[in-house]
């Protein structure tokens, strides 16, 4: 009863914080004024019955109630999320987290785990990280850290036992496909970077390849990093990943466009209800460096990584190959709470250089309609010209120049990608074999023993199911091996030979470069 009591009063006293920002516009330093008198005892007024509902649930439920559960991730969010999809709530464990993305580091052994048939496992070691040093591999399942075992544990549990501080010691016991007995690992726990930029390399001579995942606080320094070492003043191209990338820092994401931009060309601008509009231009630009330039967007690009898309293709600074992307166009601005809490606000919307609003349309509609039955019909779009006159449509996330769509599985693919069938391979042929060179080719002998491990498996096939799926099982048991053996760079490598939308674009390299040249020579035209 006590702590319920005192869940409660933190609520109200959040409740009163949020409301009041939605009446008036700002979290702090917003000044009431006669107008909004009449809004504060509204406020007074819905906080009561709030009161009343939390103690009925209290008094009156079936089950004891857990406060922190109710409040933290029922109430809070589902007022926020009745203001817009993106206002959001962080409790003290996914705030640490967020941080831990905004600062691009944190403290642990370096690599990623995934829930597998109730199991933790072992995704990936980080290339040089703790864990990757002292030998864990993937498919390794985590069954003991230090003295607790994970048996009843989740993943987000288990990855929370591995971080610590810097220098300390932890013990992880490990299940090991071949192994009779459990492996022990004592690592050293150390700063672990949480690199935004996931690969950046030359997939053809003197044409460069970069994935960014995110934007964190470090985005625009490692870009400029890896651009000197692919040696960006004889590039003749470069492909732009933004595929899977949920955005981020908008500061960052200023810094990157401004890194393929004109000094003096605005970036992006954004205004809100109770602030001014804010225009974001290039202060240092590219300085001359001038290589064709395609960005890859999908369905699940958003935010900075829209306002990087909306600028390259407003200026005609290079072409949009892909799919649609999200259509995130509402600024959050993240105010730290009590007790390691903190809120995500929406205080702006953003548009383009060309006036277009990204934000696609939210009201009316579910939270589940609104992240995954998209829209990517243009019937209600608004028409903008980019510099050099070409139309863009506004209200619906970016639409790409060149609609190429992912490639999606067919029915024996999507089998063997439920059954983790490649994943599993890999460890049993490992067990058996130890290691493969790097001439690793996925030959008869392989396809055999491949037969003979869906049959232990007891995963259903026929002959015809292999004969049609040859290319893509020599690649994918390949690729898998090779992330376990050499790591995810040199997998990833392999990845892109084999990925429809990075090859076309680089064969639309030239054309990139033929929209750029005509962009300049229509804005020296104007001037």
């Amino acid at each position: 009863m006590k702590r319920m009591g005192s869940e409660v009063r933190r609520f109200l006293v959040f409740c009163s914080v949020v409301l009041i920002c939605a009446v008036v516009g700002g979290l702090y330093g917003a000044q009431v004024t006669a107008e909004s008198s009449s809004a504060g005892s509204g406020v007074e007024e819905s906080l009561r019955s709030i009161s009343k509902v939390l103690r009925a649930v209290e008094e009156n439920y079936a089950a004891p109630v857990d406060a922190e559960k109710a409040i933290y991730g029922g109430a809070i969010p589902g007022m926020l999320h009745s203001l817009d999809p993106h206002s959001n709530f962080f409790d003290p464990r996914s705030f640490k987290l967020l941080r831990e993305d905004q600062k691009g580091r944190y403290y642990g052994v370096g690599m990623t785990v995934s829930p597998r048939n109730g199991k933790t496992i072992v995704l990936a070691p980080f290339v040089g990280s703790p864990a990757y040093r002292a030998g864990l591999r993937p498919g390794d399942i985590i069954v003991q850290v230090d003295d607790t075992t994970t048996e009843n544990l989740n993943t987000t549990e288990v990855a929370e036992l591995l971080k610590g501080p810097r220098g300390t010691t932890v013990r992880i016991r490990v299940a090991r496909e071949g192994d009779l007995e459990p492996l022990q690992f004592v690592i050293v726990r150390d700063e672990i970077p949480r690199r935004s930029i996931e690969h950046a390399f030359l997939v053809a001579p003197k044409i460069g390849y970069m994935r960014i995942s995110s934007f964190n606080e470090t985005t625009s320094r490692e870009l400029r990093r890896k651009l000197r070492e692919l040696n960006s003043s004889t590039l003749e191209g470069l492909v732009l990943d933004l595929r899977n990338n949920p955005g981020g820092l908008l500061q960052e994401g200023v810094k990157v466009a401004g890194l393929f931009l004109d000094r003096g060309q605005l970036i992006v601008s954004h205004k809100g209800r109770s602030s001014r509009e804010k225009r974001y231009t290039v202060t240092r630009g590219n300085r001359g460096e001038r290589f064709p330039l395609v960005v890859l967007l999908n369905r699940f690009s958003a935010s900075a990584a829209e306002i990087v898309a909306g600028a390259i293709q407003d200026h005609d600074r290079g072409l949009i190959v892909g799919e649609a992307s999200f259509g995130k166009g509402l600024v959050q601005t993240v105010y730290p709470l009590s007790e390691n809490t903190g809120l995500a606000l929406t205080t702006a919307k953003y548009y383009t250089p060309s006036g277009r609003l990204i934000q696609r349309e939210y009201s009316g509609v579910s939270l589940y309609e609104y992240y995954y039955n998209k829209d990517d019909s243009h019937a209600n779009a608004e028409v903008k010209l980019t510099d050099a006159g070409r139309i863009v449509y506004g209200g619906g996330g970016i639409t790409p120049d060149f609609e190429i769509p992912e490639t999606k599985l067919n029915r024996f693919q999507r089998l063997l990608a439920r059954r983790y069938a490649f994943f599993n391979f890999s460890k049993r042929y490992l067990a058996e074999n130890r290691s493969i060179s790097r001439s690793f080719e996925a030959d008869d002998a392989v396809l055999e023993r491949f037969r003979a491990f869906l049959r232990e498996e007891q995963v259903a096939f026929e002959e015809s199911d292999l004969t049609a799926n040859l290319d893509y099982i020599r690649h994918s048991i390949k690729l898998q091996l090779y992330l376990s053996v050499f790591g995810m760079d040199e997998a990833y490598k392999l990845e892109v030979g084999a990925d429809t939308q990075i090859q076309k674009a680089i064969e639309l390299l030239p054309q990139a470069a033929a929209l750029s040249e005509n962009a300049k020579q229509v804005i020296a035209r104007k001037k």
